[in-house]
């Protein structure tokens, strides 16, 4: 069994001939790197003496268990892809971990990652997962890089729902091409969430072949600058911002009477046939205000008439005092879907 340790970078050539005019235990105290890429490793050994190391590069080995690496407390970099790994464990001691190489494991859950609040970035693609799993993600490790992690990559592991990613708010560049993603307005949802988003990838889900679905996540994203490997100009984004607010106009011109909230149509439901979820703290007071009765009405007649049937008449199209009113009402109808 090939495993790394102090013996293996002894013999490595690259290494012995940096250590010219050093014993070999003060070299090993000033290795920051260490570069063990394809070289049929099993597993890691007792490596401790390279207290100053900030770069570990294993990816291409049969490694199936990250351990021993405790000691590493300045490691920034850990490249461990395409090996047979199929936990992440044994990481909390890594807390100046800020880039985690993954992909091309046996990884079913994403968890273990609570304590590493300097993580930036998270890749973890194309897992080698048994028939009909899909990668999954403890609740609590993303809470705990809510606000760190700026690029994860979870391209090709059969993920058909991301909405216990939306805690992710410090998300810039996201990647989850080759999935199972269907829901587009659930994606939208998601990244309202994300206000840095810069660079999408979603080429080879089934959301990405609707109706405009390119259209419909620039103007979701505002900061977005590339999707599926385009770049959005601003001329562009300009075009459908104006867009959507000439959308919204027209909805509010031609039903006067329809209160804003999660009763009233989206502006858009006629053309992306979506219903958006309001963002938690977007609820607006806007939202419960009264209807008030057009200005041109006397004040006089509003203080001592019942008002009911001129919201019921406007309700159906009618004229107001014109329409007889059916039954009466208290407060004006809520505009339906």
């Amino acid at each position: 069994m090939v495993q790394l340790n102090i013996d293996l970078i002894a013999k490595s050539r690259n290494h012995f001939k940096k250590k010219r005019g050093l014993s070999f235990p003060d070299y090993l105290k000033t290795l920051t790197h260490l570069h063990f890429s394809s070289k049929n490793i099993e597993g890691i050994g007792d490596v401790s003496m390279c207290r100053n190391l900030t770069v570990l590069y294993l990816y291409d080995n049969q490694i199936t268990n990250i351990c021993n690496l405790g000691f590493a407390s300045n490691l920034t970099h850990l490249y461990m892809q395409n090996n047979n790994i199929a936990r992440i464990e044994n990481l909390s001691s890594l807390q100046m971990l800020s880039k985690l190489y993954l992909g091309g494991n046996r990884i079913a859950v994403v968890e273990g990652l609570e304590q590493l609040r300097e993580l930036k970035e998270l890749h973890l693609e194309n897992q080698r997962l048994a028939p009909g799993e899909k990668l999954l993600f403890d609740p609590r490790t993303l809470l705990s890089l809510a606000e760190s992690l700026c690029v994860l990559n979870i391209s090709n592991n059969n993920i058909d729902d991301i909405r216990d990613l939306a805690v992710l708010r410090g998300i810039q560049n996201f990647s989850a091409a080759d999935n199972e993603l269907h829901n587009l307005e659930e994606l939208e949802d998601v990244f309202g969430f994300w206000p840095q988003l810069l660079q999408m990838d979603l080429r080879g889900n089934p959301a990405s072949k609707k109706t405009k679905y390119r259209d419909r996540l620039i103007t979701t994203c505002e900061r977005l600058g590339v999707l599926d490997g385009r770049e959005i100009n601003e001329f562009t984004r300009q075009f459908l911002i104006n867009w959507k607010t000439s959308k919204e106009a027209k909805k509010k011109k031609t039903n006067p009477l329809m209160l804003p909230g999660p009763s009233s149509p989206d502006p858009f439901t006629n053309d992306f046939q979506m219903t958006r979820r309001p963002h938690p703290g977007h609820l607006c007071s806007h939202n419960r205000q009264k209807w008030k009765p057009q200005q041109s009405l006397s004040s006089t007649v509003l203080a001592h008439t019942d008002l009911s049937y001129y919201y019921e008449g406007a309700s159906r199209g009618g004229k107001g005092a014109e329409d007889k009113p059916t039954s009466p009402m208290t407060c004006p109808p809520t505009a339906q879907n």
